[in-house]
């Protein structure tokens, strides 16, 4: 028994010496509960909104004052004119739009009836049904609570309509998340395991002492998988235009071009990752556990950026994948120029040239 005893004690002394054990066994839960926690919630808070108040009377001032104080919704600015709604729309600065027409206040106390308009974005359809509901309740509760002070049967009637994708299917969705999903995943960890592979194998020192260039040894390695993963984009563009009947209504070189764009930052990465590690296993964990789960929380399309904490948002900005994705869905779904994502492509275009210049940094001419 005091063998038994003795031999617990040196596994607990392993495990407390190495920081590594630690931080997977105490570090890996604590982050993934504070990031499944805050992060994984397809509830929508503080959604921008433009409203367009053509009555400007007291019933108008009541439905503008419960948007305000709704958490759901954030009132970016009351505007004057409907030709300043759709390039709001367009930029992405808005996900919700209310009209409130003409003599509200007198259609409600003479005729008991009124109409408002509501547009949503719908290139996200699951985020426009969420916001639909939450600015139909609002306008229910003021309804019911005039009708508590009204005579008459009140009767205020939201006219819906769904801007980019008003058959709310999923694939205007689905696509660009995927898109950005298996671009990076693929990348990153195809190339994650190409220079550690030599160093595993034995064969690196081979290739130092040859006559090529370190450098154009690092790019030789990415540039098969860049090829590869150029035929995997026209397989999932070919498979979202026939099978899924998603047309791209923006410019098709331009979205080739920006997702060749994300390819090269993903190869990057990979690199980094490679010139880092000393195992395959060790690059493939990191590779995983660096894209996959930040893509599918942080990227945008399963749940909504908006509503986690701030501090949540700020990580997700250091994600390629979200501006991929933004790019994306404007091109494909918006039919947007170059013009409406170059701050995203400016973005995505630093990123790599960081990471090559880590990248580069970091491999090692010498073996240890």
């Amino acid at each position: 028994m005091n063998q038994f005893i003795t031999f617990i004690k040196k596994e607990f002394y392993h495990v407390f010496r190495d920081g590594k054990t630690l931080l997977m066994l105490f570090g890996l839960p604590i982050v993934q509960i504070v990031l499944f926690g805050f992060a994984l919630s397809n509830e929508i808070k503080n959604a921008k909104m433009m409203i367009l108040d053509q009555a400007k009377d007291a019933s108008s001032q009541q439905i503008i004052e419960r948007f305000a104080a709704s958490p759901y919704f954030q009132i970016e600015k009351t505007i004057n004119h409907e030709a300043a709604i759709e390039p709001s729309f367009l930029k992405g600065n808005i996900k919700m739009a209310l009209i409130l027409p003409a003599n509200l206040d007198q259609d409600l106390n003479h005729t008991g009836t009124a109409a408002v308009q509501l547009l949503l974005d719908a290139s996200d359809p699951n985020a426009a049904n969420t916001l639909n509901g939450y600015a139909s309740s609002i306008l229910n509760s003021f309804q019911q609570e005039r009708m508590l002070n009204s005579k008459l049967p009140l009767q205020l009637t939201p006219q819906i309509r769904m801007l980019y994708n008003p058959e709310l299917k999923g694939a205007p969705t689905f696509v660009p998340g995927v898109m950005a999903l298996v671009l990076m995943l693929v990348c990153v960890l195809m190339t994650s395991i190409s220079i550690v592979k030599e160093k595993e194998l034995g064969t690196m020192e081979i290739l130092l002492v040859s006559p090529v260039n370190p450098f154009l040894l690092i790019i030789a390695k990415a540039v098969p998988y860049l090829g590869l993963s150029l035929i995997n984009l026209a397989i999932i563009l070919t498979l979202s235009v026939t099978l899924l009947d998603m047309p791209i209504h923006g410019s098709l070189l331009l979205l080739i071009a920006e997702s060749t764009l994300l390819i090269i930052t993903a190869l990057s990465l990979g690199l980094l990752i490679s010139n880092v590690t000393n195992s395959q296993q060790a690059a493939m964990l990191i590779a995983i556990l660096a894209m996959m789960i930040p893509t599918l929380l942080f990227t945008g399309f399963m749940f909504p950026i908006e509503n986690m904490p701030l501090p949540l948002q700020w990580i997700s900005n250091l994600i390629p994948a979200k501006w991929y994705y933004i790019i994306a869905k404007s091109i494909m779904i918006k039919g947007l120029g170059f013009a409406a994502i170059w701050k995203e492509t400016l973005i995505l275009l630093g990123m790599t040239v960081f990471l090559l210049f880590l990248s580069f940094k970091k491999f090692k001419t010498r073996l240890e």
